[in-house]
């Protein structure tokens, strides 16, 4: 079975994703095959396989043929052990852009509503790409000319909702896009033309992501913890993928940054910190969670000097429950999370975790004894 046999099942897809990754497997198609199920929602999901490697070809043919896969739900959520695997039926098939481009922008104008990325650290690089392409190389490119073949159409702008961990990440996707509809455009009136489009009736909307999906299953499939956010900054005209308890359309994004990057993050590097320092006893973060001479200076760490320069901006009682909800996602007894893999580029995660955190107490005039000992 071939992924254009498909093409008439694409109708109900108003969902265009671009990654095929086992994050967003087991995340955004995971969350959609819920509310799908709970008939909260009734969008459904083309997958776009826009890269050169051989190994994602094999993948998204075979998602293009079975277009269902199991996701394994395990670990604790709320004090509850959950060890479940969820069918993911989501998806309505998946395109090659490299052998589908036609078939896609097809979709694109017809039918889509929302663009959903997750294109890796490099997805925003543009290089020397047009979008004039007969097959745009970037994830730029390739949405501009979509967007394009859209506008050109006569047809409503979309939504769009990149997840790339990157931060103000439709934010910096406009930019890029809007600079390659302005370079590789026709004449001045039409490139003016197609921009006032993407400004004024696109609607960009910066995202937070955040799950550990911690290991493939093969030869499709994922396994994930309980916990899921996927928060969404509400902007006039936006379109929702999906009703979820775990999508939030938040009218700020700052404060779920903020938690995610100085509480649990930071709780990372500290805690491998002091992993180090105790001549790395044990593999996994679950394991450091069971040793008190590790897990306990992290607790404190959280309360003593962490919780109270955040709440100088953020509620305590949610400060509270992101410190409840950290600490179980960490005790995870089914995710084996090595502790050398969060130790990568340790300097870099110090400074931009640790750092502002010790900059604010400053302000405030609080001690941080343990984030000091922790930089450099």
């Amino acid at each position: 079975m071939t992924t254009t046999s498909h093409a008439n099942d694409y109708r109900d897809a108003g969902i265009v994703q671009f990654g095929t990754g086992r994050f967003l497997l087991a995340h955004v198609d995971a969350l959609v095959s819920e509310s799908l199920e709970r008939g909260e929602s009734d969008e459904r999901i083309v997958v776009v396989q826009s890269s050169t490697r051989e190994e994602g070809k094999r993948k998204a043919r075979l998602l293009a043929e079975q277009r269902r896969y199991p996701v394994r739900i395990r670990g604790r959520r709320d004090g509850a052990t959950i060890d479940r695997e969820q069918v993911v039926d989501s998806v309505a098939g998946c395109l090659i852009a490299a052998e589908q481009w036609d078939v896609l922008k097809r979709h694109v104008v017809e039918h889509a509503r929302i663009i959903v990325s997750n294109t890796a650290d490099n997805g925003y690089e543009v290089g020397d790409d047009s979008s004039l392409a007969s097959v745009p190389a970037s994830f730029p490119g390739k949405l501009t000319q979509l967007l394009r073949a859209r506008f050109e159409a006569g047809n409503d702008g979309l939504t769009i909702l990149p997840c790339e961990l990157i931060e103000h990440n439709a934010s910096r996707l406009k930019s890029l896009v809007t600079a390659m509809a302005s370079r590789d455009g026709g004449s001045p009136r039409d490139s003016e033309a197609f921009v006032d489009w993407l400004d004024h009736c696109c609607v960009w909307a910066d995202t937070l992501v955040d799950r550990i999906v911690s290991a493939p299953l093969e030869p499709l499939g994922a396994i994930a913890e309980p916990y899921a956010l996927w928060a969404i900054q509400r902007q006039p005209g936006l379109a929702i993928p999906c009703l979820h308890r775990d999508v939030e359309v938040v009218d700020d994004l700052r404060p779920a940054m903020l938690r995610k990057l100085h509480i649990l993050n930071l709780a990372h590097t500290y805690l491998v910190d002091r992993w180090q320092r105790a001549d790395r006893p044990v593999e996994f973060v679950r394991e450091a969670m069971a040793r008190p001479e590790l897990s306990e200076p992290l607790r404190a760490l959280l309360d003593d000097e962490v919780l109270p320069v955040l709440a100088a901006e953020l509620p305590w009682d949610e400060l509270e429950r992101y410190r409840d909800v950290t600490l179980e996602r960490f005790a995870n007894p089914f995710l084996d999370h090595r502790l050398a893999d969060i130790a990568q580029h340790h300097a870099t995660k110090l400074e931009r975790r640790l750092r502002p955190v010790v900059g604010q107490a400053r302000l405030q005039g609080r001690a941080t004894p343990r984030l000091d000992e922790a930089l450099p």
